[in-house]
Parts: C-alpha cells; sequence; structure tokens
C-alpha cells in the first residue's frame, strides 16, 4: 500500500482524537456537574494541561502524516545518512523538561488548596473505607469523634450546604480511594494512615461516592451517596438518625435481657 493511504489513516487519528474530544460534552461523556466552591481551580488546571497535550499531539500527529507522504516508497529521492543532530536532542530534551517544571509550579496553588491549607476545628466526621463499603461516624451531642454517643451510617454521607466540610479518612483494610466527582475530591486512603480532606458544597441534591483504587472483587459495588443538605435539614437527620440507633440499641438490650 502506498505512502498516501496510510498518510490518510494516520490523518484521522488527530482528526477523530479532536472531533471526539469536542463532542464529548454536547453527548454528556464528559465531568459531572461540579458543585463544590472549587471545583472551577481543579477543571482550570484540567483544560489547562488538556490544551498543552493536545496541541503537542495534534503538531506531533502532523508532522508523522507529512513525513509519511514526503518519503512513501515508490518516490526517487537521495538518501542522505545522518547519525542524528547533538542540538535537536538537546531542544527536545530541555523543552519537555520546561513544561513539566512550568506545570509543576502552575500547580500550586490548586494542590495547596486541595492538599495543604486544612480548615481549622473537627472534622465533620469521619467516613473508613472496607471491603466493600463506606462506613460514616459522626459525632453526637457532645461533639467529639470516639464518645458512646457517636453516630453510625454505611454509605450515606450527608453535609451542609455552603460550609467548608472537614473530613477525617481512614482505611480498616486494604488501599482504597475516597473519590467525589462532582466535588473534584480524589484521596487515596491508606492502611494505618489518617487522613484529612475538605470542600464547600455548594448546591443541595444526591451525589455519589465512590472508591477510585481496585480494592479487590467488590471494589466495583463500593458506592455509596452523599447528601447535600441545609443546616437544619443536616442537624434535623442527625438528630433523627441518633433518635434510632438508640431506639435500635434499647431494643437490643430488652431482648438479650
Amino acid at each position: 500500500m502506498s505512502g498516501k493511504f496510510w498518510a490518510f489513516w494516520l490523518l484521522l487519528v488527530p482528526i477523530l482524537g479532536v472531533a471526539t474530544m469536542a463532542a464529548g460534552p454536547l453527548y454528556g461523556i464528559w465531568f459531572p456537574r461540579d458543585v463544590s466552591a472549587h471545583g472551577h481551580a481543579i477543571d482550570h488546571l484540567f483544560y489547562f494541561i488538556l490544551w498543552l497535550t493536545g496541541i503537542v499531539f495534534v503538531g506531533t500527529q502532523l508532522t508523522l502524516v507529512t513525513f509519511v507522504w514526503k518519503y512513501q516508497a515508490g518516490k526517487r529521492q537521495t538518501v542522505e545518512y545522518t547519525h542524528g543532530s547533538h542540538h535537536l536532542e538537546v531542544v527536545w530534551t530541555i523543552l519537555p523538561a520546561a513544561a513539566l517544571v512550568f506545570i509543576a509550579i502552575y500547580q500550586m496553588n490548586a494542590w495547596a488548596m486541595e492538599k495543604m491549607d486544612r480548615p481549622p476545628g473537627k472534622p465533620l466526621a469521619e467516613v473508613t473505607g472496607r471491603q466493600f463499603e463506606w462506613r460514616v461516624r459522626y459525632p453526637g451531642q457532645d461533639g467529639e469523634l470516639y464518645t458512646p454517643d457517636d453516630i453510625f451510617d454505611v454509605n450515606d454521607l450527608h453535609v451542609p450546604v455552603g460550609e467548608e466540610v472537614l473530613l477525617a479518612v481512614k482505611s480498616a483494610d486494604v488501599l482504597h480511594s475516597f473519590f467525589l466527582p462532582n466535588f473534584r475530591l480524589k484521596q487515596d486512603v491508606v492502611p494505618g494512615m489518617k487522613q484529612f480532606v475538605w470542600f464547600t458544597p455548594m448546591e443541595t441534591g444526591k451525589f455519589d461516592v465512590v472508591c477510585a483504587e481496585l480494592c479487590g472483587w467488590g471494589h466495583y459495588k463500593m458506592k455509596g451517596q452523599i447528601t447535600v443538605e441545609s443546616r437544619s435539614d443536616f442537624d434535623a437527620w442527625l438528630a433523627r438518625r441518633f433518635e434510632e440507633q438508640q431506639a435500635t440499641h434499647e431494643t437490643a438490650g430488652d431482648e438479650e435481657s
């Protein structure tokens, strides 16, 4: 087959690649809706890197197509032997290195906001990853975790809207990854380590809590729900859960006696 044939098919790679990326959002095949106060910074960083790498991708593919077309088999042309260009090798080593250094510096504010500038105060709740569920523990009426009045739930996280939420996350067995797609939040949960994540939800509703780390045969079903609601609704839900938990304990105690 001629070089023109292969050049045509190679040209389809950047064309279809760019078309797919452009059409994705139109068909809902893209990021879920951002409902957090800081998500815009993560999205901006993603799009910046996407544009940077996309331009390099298209330029590289067009260069490949050009060479396949120009030096196709069957054309009579003078062959020139070369051992390479030291200057060219230096340039294509320095440029990617400079781009990576620039990205490392450019993302520092987003990294600090997500991973370093921990808000003051106590965690709203503790989330524990366990094969294959998310266990949630809230402080009770005393406002302290790890006391007898703590409130427990499974795969059901509730938070107040418009407030900065601080969560403690840990694992009870293997490596998990606590992922809130709509809040642009992801944190690997390492056994033996307690870590903290924070975000500010800006819209009420129910959103997904998933595990983004392959953690065993049941990884696919390790999915919970986060409910964002008003502060009054959150407090009412917490009080109701406390009453339900107390009633369950009392019933269990009566049965044992």
